[in-house]
């Protein structure tokens, strides 16, 4: 491992934004691409924002992001102690959500499996999910233009 960042944020909607930027300077030193970068962001933002809509129905809670570096892997684990899904194929279909009350597109899961190279959602119901995801840094394409 080279390096590793443990953070707990409160399940308010306020933290997802932390929590994007917080994985995006975590991997700031290794150069990455703007669209590494934003990869990154959204896929963070879609794992913390399910646990404070879905997990927690929105009334708080603990969410714990772990991010790590082992040399361009970036391994990213989301996990928070709430209600648990109960299928999570099912879940991790597109359009499926279980909060249409909230206009919820969801999209969530499938943003995160487009964005990363892997993505594992391991869930127990009445315990919580943990939302495990890796992407290898320095894979996106370069424009190069020769005068």
């Amino acid at each position: 491992m080279d390096n590793r960042i443990k953070m707990e944020l409160e399940a308010i909607p306020q933290n997802e934004g932390f929590a994007r930027v917080a994985a995006a300077a975590f991997i700031a030193p290794l150069n990455p691409t703007l669209e590494e970068i934003d990869d990154v962001k959204t896929a963070v933002s879609e794992a913390v924002t399910n646990a404070v809509i879905h997990a927690y129905d929105q009334k708080g809670g603990k969410i714990e992001l772990v991010c790590e570096l082992e040399g361009d892997l970036l391994h990213i684990r989301v996990r928070d102690w709430g209600k648990g899904i109960e299928d999570v194929k099912q879940a991790m279909e597109p359009l499926y959500t279980s909060r249409p009350d909230l206009e919820r597109s969801g999209m969530g899961f499938s943003f995160m499996e487009a964005f990363m190279d892997g993505l594992e959602v391991e869930s127990v119901p009445g315990e919580g999910t943990c939302i495990l995801m890796d992407k290898k840094l320095g894979n996106a394409p370069w424009v190069c233009g020769e005068e």
